[in-house]
């Protein structure tokens, strides 16, 4: 069974070298792994809870996107769009807003945090909570329900939230799905092997400590100027050294093989300059870094290229959430009124799109074939040949199940001139007629 993987991105900062580590990298990594179908998504909503500079979310938004697709995030197997060129998700917002206790949101860890910090302060409890951070566990819910996500990585901090969308999704299914699971439950996947890096003065690397070590931002000499910083003891060069615990050799190992951490730490053991070591990991870093730091400074000066990425992006995400949430309005009452059932069934059918078709036949070789075309007739998707009919048959009704998630195993080909985010939509709306019908 295809797991589906969400992961959103706060559009609010530049990402640094410890969140490359300890999230970019292992995230692309896990979505190429069979299976997994990945949704990667900029937050940007989510960022105005926490910053009102429009200059900054912005910006923030241009250079996380870059970063992600310089990482080496492949938007041909993963779905990567901005949270704002989703109106279904605010929709269901709403939904689900109405289904969701107050009480519940008054236990969210956020805004108990901050009535807490207002109450020691002697302030009203509420003094600069705005609904934004009130109901934020409910726009996350909606990110996550809105694509039936099985598996949300998160850090222990957001658990709190996972389990928050697995309530509120439990009671919508319950109100109003009439024996059907419209919501999957969705699972925290907790990230306990991801890496942390210490930042420069040896705790965890954060913006807030002012101990980041740069990414892409400042290029080379931004890095070598940062590495330089990081706090070492006193020894001189030709003295030992323990390289057991020195935040420097933490940073070196995040890129380095095997073979070269065993090298580095009998090179400290055996005297190396801690100004060599540093030196060291600058060249390491780089090697890793370069590469894609050229291709970031590439997308960040033509930020239309990473426009018509996302864009496509939200094409295949809506291709799935507009069908969705027409039946979770259908589910909630929200639906078309008609004179009679005649009138309802003459509206219905004037109101079904064009949906794509799925042909099976047998060529003069002996062996058979499917192939799905638009309405229209254009070929849109070829299979391979199989031997059997009933090999064939059955790769298209799992198509006409599960939809675009078999494209990744199934034995076939996208048509010459046509994208891959187009036969998924076709194939989205093909499920969607068929469950409609």
């Amino acid at each position: 069974m295809t797991q589906r993987v969400l992961t959103g991105i706060t559009t609010t900062g530049t990402p640094h070298l410890g969140n490359y580590v300890g999230a970019i990298r292992p995230a692309i990594a896990a979505s190429r792994e069979p299976g997994v179908e990945s949704f990667f998504f900029l937050a940007d909503y989510h960022a105005l809870i926490k910053c009102d500079d429009p200059a900054r979310i912005a910006r923030s938004r241009l250079e996380i996107a870059a970063t992600w697709l310089a990482a080496g995030l492949d938007t041909d197997r993963v779905t990567f769009y901005a949270q704002s060129d989703i109106p279904e998700i605010t929709e269901l917002n709403w939904l689900l807003t109405c289904v969701t206790a107050k009480g519940q949101m008054n236990r969210a860890h956020a805004y108990k945090a901050s009535v807490d910090a207002n109450t020691a302060k002697g302030e009203d409890p509420d003094a600069g909570v705005t609904m934004g951070l009130y109901c934020y566990p409910v726009l996350m819910a909606a990110d996550i329900l809105m694509f039936n996500a099985h598996r949300v990585p998160v850090g222990r901090d957001q658990v709190q939230h996972i389990e928050m969308a697995r309530d509120v999704a439990l009671r919508f299914n319950h109100l109003y799905g009439g024996g059907k699971e419209l919501f999957v439950l969705p699972e925290a996947e907790i990230e306990e092997s991801v890496a942390t890096l210490p930042g420069l003065d040896g705790r965890k690397m954060s913006k807030s400590y002012d101990n980041t070590v740069p990414l892409f931002e400042g290029g080379p000499k931004a890095l070598k100027d940062a590495i330089a910083r990081i706090v070492t003891d006193s020894k001189l060069p030709g003295e030992p050294k323990d390289p057991e615990g020195a935040h420097l050799v933490t940073i070196y190992d995040a890129f380095a093989t095997a073979e070269q951490r065993a090298a580095f730490r009998a090179d400290l053991r055996g005297g190396l300059a801690w100004g060599e070591a540093k030196q060291r990991l600058v060249d390491l870093i780089e090697a890793h870094v370069g590469p894609m730091r050229a291709r970031y400074a590439d997308l960040v000066a033509h930020p239309d290229q990473i426009e018509a990425v996302l864009q496509a992006g939200a094409d295949k995400a809506r291709a799935r959430a507009t069908p969705f949430l027409r039946e979770l309005r259908h589910a909630v009452g929200l639906r078309r009124m008609v004179a009679s059932a005649a009138v309802q069934a003459e509206a219905s059918a004037a109101a079904r799109p064009a949906v794509p078709v799925f042909k099976q036949y047998r060529e003069a070789d002996g062996q058979f074939y499917f192939k799905l075309t638009t309405a229209s007739g254009h070929l849109l998707l070829q299979s391979a040949a199989f031997a059997e009919g009933r090999e064939a048959g059955n790769w298209v009704k799992r198509f006409k199940a599960e939809g675009a998630a078999v494209l990744a195993e199934a034995p076939v080909s996208v048509a010459e001139g046509v994208q891959r985010a187009e036969v998924e939509a076709a194939l989205t709306a093909l499920v969607a007629s068929l469950q409609d019908a």
